[in-house]
């Protein structure tokens, strides 16, 4: 991964070519090459599987459909508004960077706190099924509801954090309000934990997410929402497609969705 810094000057750089991009023709050689190398820039610093790549990939710099006599000005203004687009997601992962992103760890400090994160999601599968074998058989924890993946993840937070809040109760909301998993209270994120079963599928999934998001919206110690999914019987038939359609700013909350295991 790079620095913050770099990431930022490189995102930055891409931002400040938009306005050296000819208007016409408009798949000019200088917006061939800035869409490459701002796709390239992208990749290294997300990722190729990442959803900020998919955004970016889906502006459309062209007309959806074509009809004869169309005047070349209204190529021009999908062109345009294909441009403003891109400087709007450029944008928005630099806002991403820079409020979530910790400096690079000299040799002995952490890694940021997203990282972190993660990376007790990818690795909670694995520690549920050590705790499974114990020596001389004595008393173990078997990850049977939501409550068990929460009392496993809370025990994995606090090795990195200090200052867990459980079960906070969320702002009104639609009428109603709820109690959150995790508030990590001096990183303004909450933690949403889910685990997956026969009544709950991908479907199901994403609307308690969406609700989720909408709720959390309105928390005043709310700056990031981090889901994770824990799905070990494979329920969710396309886990990636699920990060991917959820992990993006709402509404000026960050959200970040993580399912684990992906697939069996």
């Amino acid at each position: 991964m790079l620095k913050k810094t770099e990431a930022i000057q490189k995102l930055q750089r891409q931002m400040k070519a938009v306005d050296a991009i000819p208007l016409s023709p408009s798949f000019s050689p200088e917006f061939k090459r800035w869409k490459l190398n701002t796709e390239v820039a992208i990749e290294n610093i997300f990722g190729n599987e990442s959803r900020h790549l998919k955004d970016f990939d889906d502006i459309r710099f062209n007309l959806g459909f074509v009809c004869t006599g169309m005047p070349d000005s209204v190529f021009d203004e999908a062109f345009r508004d294909g441009m403003i687009d891109a400087k709007a997601i450029l944008s928005s992962l630099i806002q991403e960077i820079e409020e979530y992103w910790e400096e690079e760890p000299s040799p002995g400090q952490r890694p940021d706190t997203l990282s972190r994160l993660t990376r007790f999601c990818d690795r909670f599968h694995l520690v549920a099924r050590r705790m499974r074998h114990r020596y001389s058989e004595r008393p173990t924890l078997e990850i049977e509801d939501e409550y068990d993946v929460q009392d496993l993840f809370h025990a994995l937070l606090a090795i990195d954090f200090d200052d867990i809040r459980r079960e906070e109760w969320t702002p009104s909301y639609a009428g109603g309000s709820a109690r959150m998993d995790f508030l990590l209270k001096e990183e303004g994120i909450v933690v949403e934990l889910k685990k997956t079963r026969k009544s709950l599928d991908t479907k199901a999934i994403g609307d308690q997410l969406l609700i989720d998001i909408g709720r959390y919206q309105v928390h005043p110690d709310c700056r990031m929402l981090f889901c994770f999914v824990y799905d070990p019987e494979g329920r969710i038939g396309n886990p990636r497609g699920l990060e991917s359609d959820l992990t993006k700013i709402h509404e000026k909350m960050n959200v970040r969705v993580i399912v684990s295991p992906k697939g069996l």
